[in-house]
Parts: C-alpha cells; sequence; structure tokens
C-alpha cells in the first residue's frame, strides 16, 4: 500500500489517509463569521479526496486577528457558522480541523492583496498587542500586553476550544508559528521580556504550556491536540533553532499534544528563509527522530511521488499542502491514480467517479 495512502490513528481519530490540507488564510470574514466562500473553498478539497480538513487561522479574540476579514470563533454567532461547514465535511466522511490563533504585532494588517501595512481603527481595524513594543518592520508598533492580560489570551483560547467542540471538530490545531504571538513569545529574536514570560527557554516557553494545558482541559480526551510551530527562525545567530523546537516539542507531547505540524520563519522581516521543494522537511524529521511524537511536514509539496518519499521514508507521518491543492483540489486523487493506490472515498460520494474510475 501506498504510504500516504495509509491511515492514522490519533487517539480514537483515525484519519482516512495521510494527504492533509493546510490552514489558508482566505481574508473572507465578515465579523468573524465563516461564509459561503469557507463552505466551497474547504468543501472542494473534501471532494478531492484529502484525508484531513483543517481550517485557516482562526482568531480567538478580535484582536487576534491578522486582518479585519479573518475568522473567528469567540462568540456563538461565529461558531454556529463553523457548525455548517463541519456538517458538510462530516458528511462525507472526513474528520475536520480548527487552527486556533493569535496574531499578536502581526494583527490589524490589511488584506494581502492589497499591501502590506495596518488597517486604521476608522476603517476597522485596531493597535496590536504584543509581548513587547517592538514592531514587525514598518507595521505599527504593538501595545505591550501584561502578564495578566497573557493569561486572559490563554483563557482565550480554551473558550475557542470548547466552542470549537460545540462546533463539532474533530481536532484543536494551536497556531505557535509563523511569527504570530506564541511564536512572539518563544522567540529570542522578539521576546524581550523580563518577567516570569520572557528571559530564558523555561520563561519563554512558559505561556504555551499554560495555553495547551487550558485547551487540554476542555479538550475531551479522545480528541487529538496538534500544534503548528516555527522549527527555526532562519537568521544565522541569535534566533530561535531546531534544538529548541526538539526540546518544546518533548514538553508539549508530555502535556497532551499528539501532534508537531513543522513550519518555519515568520519572526523577524530580515529572516532569509531558503526556500526550495521539501525546505522544511529536515525539521520536521529531526523533531519525530529525536522524540517520537508524530510530525506533518509542509511547505513545497507539490508532487505525489515526493510526498509519498517523505511519508515513506519516515520523514514524516502526512504532508500537508495548500498552494499544490489550490491549484489542484483533486491532487489526493491524481496521486493515488499515480502511486497505484486506492483511495478511501464514501460510497455515497459517487458524483466524481466518472472522472477518476476506481
Amino acid at each position: 500500500m501506498s504510504a500516504i495512502f495509509k491511515p492514522l490513528r490519533l487517539r480514537d481519530l483515525t484519519i482516512p489517509n495521510r494527504v492533509w490540507v493546510s490552514p489558508m488564510c482566505q481574508y473572507s470574514a465578515t465579523d468573524g463569521i465563516p461564509n459561503d466562500w469557507h463552505l466551497v473553498h474547504l468543501g472542494q478539497f473534501v471532494l478531492g479526496g484529502a484525508g484531513f480538513i483543517m481550517t485557516e487561522a482562526t482568531a480567538v479574540t478580535p484582536e487576534g486577528r491578522i486582518s479585519p476579514q479573518d475568522t473567528g470563533i469567540w462568540n456563538d454567532e461565529q461558531a454556529a457558522a463553523w457548525r455548517r461547514i463541519v456538517d458538510f465535511i462530516h458528511s462525507q466522511d472526513r474528520p475536520v480541523g480548527i487552527q486556533l490563533a493569535h496574531a499578536g504585532r502581526k494583527a490589524s494588517t490589511a488584506q494581502p492583496w492589497l499591501g502590506n501595512f495596518n488597517v486604521p481603527p476608522e476603517e476597522g481595524g485596531w493597535q496590536p498587542v504584543g509581548p513587547t513594543a517592538e514592531p514587525f518592520g514598518d507595521l505599527a508598533a504593538p501595545r505591550p500586553l501584561s502578564a495578566a492580560e497573557l493569561r486572559e489570551i490563554t483563557r482565550a483560547f480554551a473558550a475557542a476550544a470548547e466552542r470549537a467542540l460545540d462546533s463539532g471538530f474533530d481536532v484543536v490545531e494551536l497556531h505557535f508559528a509563523h511569527g504570530y504571538l506564541a511564536h512572539q513569545l518563544y522567540s529570542p529574536l522578539v521576546n524581550t521580556r523580563t518577567d516570569e514570560y520572557g528571559g530564558d527557554f523555561e520563561n519563554r516557553v512558559r505561556w504555551h504550556l499554560e495555553t495547551v494545558d487550558a485547551v487540554r482541559a476542555v479538550w475531551p480526551d479522545d480528541k487529538p491536540l496538534f500544534v503548528r510551530i516555527s522549527a527555526i527562525d532562519w537568521v544565522d545567530e541569535g534566533g530561535w533553532n531546531i534544538e529548541d523546537s526538539v526540546r518544546l516539542a518533548k514538553l508539549l507531547a508530555e502535556h497532551g499534544v499528539d501532534l508537531i505540524d513543522v513550519s518555519s520563519g515568520g519572526a523577524v522581516p530580515y529572516a532569509r528563509i531558503q526556500r526550495r521543494p521539501n525546505y522544511q522537511v529536515p525539521f520536521a524529521q529531526e523533531i519525530r527522530a529525536q522524540t517520537g511524537v508524530p510530525v506533518s511536514a509542509v511547505g513545497m509539496i507539490t508532487e505525489p511521488e515526493q510526498a509519498e518519499e517523505i511519508v515513506a521514508s519516515g520523514s514524516a507521518d502526512a504532508v500537508m499542502l495548500a498552494r499544490a491543492l489550490m491549484r489542484d483540489p483533486r491532487w489526493p486523487e491524481r496521486a493515488a491514480q499515480a502511486l497505484g493506490a486506492r483511495l478511501d472515498r464514501p460510497v455515497k460520494d459517487r458524483q466524481y467517479h466518472l472522472a477518476y474510475p476506481a
């Protein structure tokens, strides 16, 4: 059997294959409420055969959105809108997860096709917050968060997880990557605090473990919890590195995390990211080898044979695809044919089988 088309079991959840939809921000919500765009965007990947669907970064507070058009799950109206999407994905016998996020100092920015600038309050934006008052590049300076406010954000993550449970999600992923608030807190390039949430490694990861504990306390024992991290900061000196990520991954697993979703970069604008096919796979491989924790790999994974090698070699337990699926939502069907594999599809889903016969 093809490695990427083998099921994967995490706690009581069996995921039918290892081709997963990576979070892709759509910047298309109003007041944090997902709509028909999000239903069609995620639904197309279900019909294409992806084994697991992850939502875009979904804010746990209004101020935690990357843009005013981001989705959220800080209120019941948003949770009800997510339920509609979850129900459709479940109707096709596929599991779905929600990525919970807080953008920190990268918040209140314009939709990316408009440019990289802050949206002012008079146009629906707000002042971002962060570990310190240091801005990200040319973005607005954030208001520094107090220790009490950081703990309040932890409680917001837990409340969002409870709403995600009510919405029917199978997995919660905590977004600790890409230069957003959680990454700002563990990267020594950003976090220069002198209180209990800054300084040495233990203090810089304190908030993350507290947040995992708070979410795990409300998230059922039979449901998996994922965390996405940036494995390295892509700077020559002084940044977060792979050894730090291995150390953090071990702690996260001890606190109830079931899979590490391994990405990289985003903390500082001067990082020199060396993008190429499989460029982040070695980080996933190292974390998996050193910790034994399941991992997913992401980043410029585009071809079926490439994905197959990543999983078959033990470099990762699953591959997360984004742009490849946007270009071809039926990538899993094509991959199964290329690899001579059988793609597990619900019996009731026959509308597209003429295009991809068994």
